[in-house]
């Protein structure tokens, strides 16, 4: 193909991509030595904590022709989750409510967009005939945010999320790696400023610095990718936070942009932007099996799940019912969970029982 024809095949890639529901699409190229240093010196520092597959396939990381020879550039892909217009901290200042972060609260992304992706790639196979590619959604060792900056999507904000100046941040990603030279789109220029309210907010003062994040701090990491028990140091601040923590992102200034998402897949199900605490802790391992089917929840087990809400329950307004339904299930929980529970009895000033 010649570079008129390129040109056009990238024209039609963005048109077919926003057909098929993707909000943006940019293409970049696989150069990602500028981000090397960092990455290595989070590591050094063991920030990545028991994220231990942050440490392999580094050089698949860092040279996407590896992991797929033959890649020349990669179209990336954001996708709006958003479902609601507010960003507002005021829900985590009810304590009886479990917050789950607004991307977990609908069905699982990855099949979706990776099979959006797929449907792309047929288009273009369509127009070009066979071609090389692969679609991800966080399913490999790719460096997804940085080959979204580079590909103009948006820049890595002081938080380390992605954000669009046009969008915020309320978005999903997913990648097409290709080995079409289509012409490359042009980064934008970081718009964070002085602005330092994502580091100020978190919580957990998860943030060593702008753009660099101690994650063995974070709610997140703390609540979905930790399976041993949550240190003690970390749970007050927790709140009502069970499962990931938005407070960096709905702090930020650019989500004033933010677009509500027509895509049914990402509304929350089972109520699960408004439960009660006491509710969720009472589900039992089938309900919870039954009730995160296709979510992206499932995959911490009914034991942190467990163990996450028990947290939630200690620092929530005392009541009856709360201390009740802990002493409850303390005799049939597991030895990491009945910790958490007696953490959270404690909070109450209540007695263990057997």
């Amino acid at each position: 193909m010649n570079e008129q024809e390129l040109k056009q095949l990238a024209r039609d890639i963005k048109d077919w991509g926003s057909e098929l529901g993707f909000q943006q699409l940019s293409i970049g190229d696989i150069d990602l030595r500028p981000y090397h240093d960092s990455y290595q010196n989070w590591l050094s520092n063991g920030y990545h904590g028991d994220m231990y597959y942050m440490e392999e396939n580094k050089e698949l990381r860092f040279f996407p022709d590896r992991l797929l020879p033959g890649t020349l550039r990669i179209i990336s892909a954001r996708m709006d989750y958003a479902k609601q217009p507010e960003n507002s901290l005021e829900p985590m200042e009810q304590s009886q409510t479990a917050y789950i972060a607004r991307y977990a609260r609908g069905r699982d992304y990855h099949k979706l967009m990776r099979k959006r992706l797929q449907q792309l790639a047929e288009q273009i196979q369509d127009a070009v005939g066979e071609f090389g590619y692969r679609a991800f959604v966080d399913s490999a060792p790719v460096l997804e945010r940085a080959l979204a900056e580079k590909s103009g999507l948006g820049w890595i904000g002081k938080n380390t999320m992605l954000i669009n100046k046009r969008a915020g941040s309320w978005f999903f990603l997913g990648e097409l790696f290709t080995d079409i030279p289509l012409p490359t789109d042009k980064p934008v220029s970081d718009h964070c400023g002085s602005c330092r309210a994502c580091l100020d907010i978190c919580p957990t003062q998860a943030f060593v610095g702008p753009q660099e994040m101690d994650a063995t701090r974070c709610i997140s990491y703390l609540t979905i990718e930790l399976r041993t028990s949550i240190p003690q140091e970390f749970r007050k601040a927790m709140g009502n936070r069970v499962f990931g923590c938005d407070d960096c992102q709905l702090i930020c200034p650019w989500n004033k942009f933010t677009h509500l998402s027509t895509e049914e897949d990402f509304s929350p199900r089972h109520d699960l932007d408004a439960s009660a605490l006491v509710d969720l802790f009472q589900w039992s391992e089938e309900e919870f099996l039954d009730k995160t089917a296709g979510s992206p929840i499932r995959r911490i087990g009914y034991e942190c799940w467990q163990r996450n809400l028990a947290v939630g329950l200690g620092n929530a307004k005392s009541s009856t019912e709360i201390v009740k339904v802990l002493q409850s299930r303390r005799g049939q929980a597991s030895a990491m969970v009945r910790e958490h529970i007696d953490w959270a009895l404690q909070q109450h000033g209540a007695p263990l029982t057997p």
